[in-house]
């Protein structure tokens, strides 16, 4: 009979306690953090072979979280018209990406450069613990970047010195 009572008790203990440690943690997080986890925007991908779609694809080792980031760039304009993301790790990485996500769209390619981990993590508020949450969405928006300049660089027509800068048009001719 104690045995059972006692048993009793230690799962009604263990109930108590498992409420009271999501009640808990849901203190340690932000609300935005919690909106950007259990709604997060831009969850997708689009087809990386597109000229104009640069892929980012990070990782943390220490961690175990992947976040792969893709943005769609008008080309004459130079301006992310739409950013998708897949990111398979921690609550906070996964609002990291979806935070990014906003962030960047409607930025120019210059702009979204400039952003960095800190501007994320504190408009989340992300815990000291999760800052690598933030890093990855930041180093993620550079890579994609980096492969849609790459890109860009492939596909310039190689015409001379000037064909290297980046506002550079050749010219048309009519007949």
């Amino acid at each position: 009979m104690f045995s059972r009572q006692f048993i009793r008790q230690g799962i009604a203990l263990t109930q108590r306690k498992s409420c009271n440690y999501i009640a808990i943690s849901r203190r340690f997080y932000h609300p935005k953090v919690i909106d950007h986890y259990q709604n997060p925007r831009n969850v997708g991908t689009m087809d990386k072979n597109l000229p104009n779609v640069g892929t980012g694809l990070v990782g943390a080792p220490a961690c175990g979280d992947v976040m792969r980031l893709q943005i769609k760039v008008n080309d004459a304009t130079g301006v992310i018209e739409d950013v998708k993301f897949k990111t398979f790790g921690c609550g906070s990485a996964i609002a990291s990406s979806s935070f990014a996500t906003e962030m960047v769209k409607g930025m120019t390619l210059e702009e979204a450069g400039k952003i960095k981990n800190t501007t994320i993590a504190k408009e989340l508020s992300l815990p000291p613990v999760k800052l690598h949450c933030s890093m990855l969405a930041e180093d993620a928006i550079k890579s994609a970047i980096k492969d849609y300049k790459s890109k860009r660089q492939s596909r310039k027509p190689t015409l001379g010195p000037e064909a290297e800068k980046s506002d550079f048009k050749p010219a048309t001719t009519t007949a």
